[in-house]
């Protein structure tokens, strides 16, 4: 039997397998964690990948004072921080009509919420009891919630968004 321990060691030693063995169970639910930061499903994508970027480097770091799901999940929330204070630093573009089809937000604020793809959604384990449920709280509930978030200072937006 193959020990997390094991695992680790082995991704320590520089084997990507292993080290997607430990961060694969995690990415739907990181990509969503940094959607519900960021707005984009583009710029939580860009962010999920420095996430496991810097997982990677610094996982000889890892100590394991922490669950390895709760490391990962500060990487990610500083890295979308950190994207929020770049896109604050860069001017934003002026408008002369609705987006359409909007860009990734790194550039500022975003300026039209798109829903998240249920496509991610499906690994991710479904909590809610039947159908209308099911329903209510994946069309009512989440892009409000989304969209509340957004209107919070970055640093108030991170906490909102962890489970």
């Amino acid at each position: 039997m193959v020990t997390m321990e094991t695992v680790l060691d082995r991704a320590r030693a520089g084997d990507d397998r292993a080290f997607g063995e430990l961060t694969d169970p995690f990415l739907g639910e990181l990509q969503l964690h940094c959607y519900r930061i960021l707005g984009s499903v583009q710029d939580a994508e860009d962010v999920l990948q420095e996430t496991l970027v810097a997982a990677w480097r610094g996982l000889s770091g890892f100590e394991e004072r922490s669950s390895l799901r709760t490391w990962l999940y500060r990487i990610a929330t500083n890295r979308c921080l950190n994207a929020l204070r770049a896109s604050g630093r860069r001017p934003r573009p002026a408008l002369s009509e609705p987006p359409w089809a909007p860009e990734p937000t790194r550039r500022g604020e975003p300026l039209w919420l798109s829903p998240y793809p249920d496509v991610f959604l499906e690994e991710l384990p479904d909590l809610a009891v039947g159908p209308e449920a099911r329903y209510e709280a994946k069309e009512a509930v989440a892009l409000a919630f989304v969209a509340a978030v957004q209107r919070l200072p970055p640093r108030q937006r991170a906490p909102t968004c962890c489970r």
